[in-house]
């Protein structure tokens, strides 16, 4: 599982180096291909290819007419691209995605169980101060038990 901030730095190039505590997870349990994608192009979500084929199956059950469906399927594919960890753990995020979502330079990386996501340092800090956790979304939790 994939947790917490570790905090790094995208070059020049859009490499961004995958920070050592989720490059030990990865090692252990996955392969080197991510599919990299977003819903807002706000956030870059960094899928190891076998968390993404997991979804992709499930959205095969699903009817080709289900406009959920396709919507999601239009936005992940815009953004999306496979890519590969290089030898020194980098990955290339796509230039589109980097772009919207101004991926560059210091960037907050998050573990969100099985994936990871990639945030505007400055942009994250901002929203985490602006959206305040609220007593609604500690009711929401307590009601599904966690």
């Amino acid at each position: 599982m994939f947790r917490g901030n570790h905090p790094t730095r995208v070059d020049e190039k859009g490499r961004l180096k995958v920070p050592a505590e989720f490059k030990r997870v990865i090692d252990e349990r996955y392969s080197a291909q991510f599919y990299i994608t977003s819903l807002d192009g706000k956030v870059a979500q960094v899928y190891p290819f076998e968390e993404w084929e997991r979804i992709e199956q499930k959205l095969a059950a699903l009817s080709t007419f289900n406009p959920a469906k396709k919507k999601f399927l239009e936005r992940v594919n815009y953004y999306g691209q496979l890519v590969e960890m290089d030898g020194q753990g980098r990955l290339l995020i796509p230039q589109l995605l980097r772009d919207a979502a101004q991926i560059k330079g210091e960037v907050a990386v998050l573990g969100n169980l099985r994936y990871l996501e990639v945030r505007n340092l400055e942009a994250f800090r901002r929203q985490i101060e602006e959206q305040q956790f609220t007593p609604e979304d500690e009711s929401t939790l307590d009601k599904l038990g966690i």
